[in-house]
């Protein structure tokens, strides 16, 4: 059986692409109960704890807010690694720190549990379609044994490494994600300024060599019909994972300039009363 914990936005999507797309039953958790009275109808059984989902499940898969989310279930009391068997597999798509995912390998393989640290990238439309883009560190081995899991959520699924290399991948998409939708708010506060369309300016982008992922999806679909809904990827999220990023940067002695004015930018919408709206509502501070 496949256990699944932590079905927020992007998880419940995850969870249920499992549910029809694997061979095995999916066993569900939640301190939330309404996304499990909703994976009812795809089939997921809903656990009454991470316990029940350690010694019921071989495979568990993680998707949870962060740190010290990952950390309790992981590691916590009555955690993964105090009732899972040896031999079973943990594959965390929480976005967290390089140096968690390192740690929690070596406490799981331990006991004789595999690790992958996994995050996931892409919007929550591809999460529900199974289109991620999933990120994985761990080795070679576990990850080949892994993949056919993998697939059933995501089209595009990277070996970035070793353990710790996943999440290295997810933060340095993170930082240049972020880094465009603030180079494409300050387009468009240039462009208004200007007297230009903003449409036309956007659509222009799309055609030339500033073309991007961001523009099509954060800059047509969010900035320029001005929406920017909570319960999707928010300025909080993005500011914890700047900060996670901003940890690796620092044990790996990089200087991240741009990344910088881009947590600046975020800050800033977190101030303005902005945090739990969708992230490129950061261009209203710009």
């Amino acid at each position: 059986m496949i256990g699944f914990i932590g079905l927020g936005v992007m998880g419940e999507a995850i969870c249920r692409n499992l549910a029809k797309k694997a061979s095995d039953d999916v066993m569900g958790f939640d301190i939330d109960p309404a996304p499990l009275e909703r994976l009812k109808a795809d089939g997921v059984v809903a656990a009454a704890s991470v316990r029940e989902i350690a010694e019921r499940c071989n495979i568990v898969l993680l998707s949870l807010p962060g740190v010290p989310e990952v950390k309790n279930v992981c590691a916590g009391p009555a955690s993964l690694m105090l009732h899972m068997r040896s031999g079973s597999y943990v594959i965390d798509t929480s976005t967290t720190t390089v140096a968690l995912a390192r740690d929690l390998n070596s406490r799981f393989a331990a006991r004789g549990i595999h690790f992958l640290d996994a995050p996931v990238a892409r919007t929550r439309a591809a999460a529900e379609a199974g289109k991620l883009s999933v990120m994985v560190g761990g080795t070679e081995a576990v990850f080949k044994r892994m993949k056919p899991t993998l697939v059933h959520i995501g089209s595009d699924i990277t070996h970035c490494g070793a353990p710790g290399a996943g999440q290295a991948m997810k933060l340095i998409n993170n930082m240049v994600l972020f880094q465009n939708v603030v180079a494409l708010a300050e387009a468009l506060s240039l462009a208004r300024k200007a007297g230009l369309s903003a449409t036309k300016v956007f659509d222009a982008l799309s055609k030339g060599s500033a073309d991007s992922f961001a523009l099509r999806n954060h800059g047509m679909k969010a900035m320029l019909p001005d929406q920017f809904p909570e319960r999707a990827y928010s300025v909080e999220y993005a500011l914890k994972d700047m900060a996670y990023l901003m940890e690796f940067a620092k044990q790996a002695r990089a200087e991240l300039v741009a990344a910088k004015n881009a947590m600046a930018a975020l800050e800033r919408a977190a101030a303005g009363g902005n945090g739990k709206k969708y992230f490129p509502v950061l261009v209203k501070t710009i």
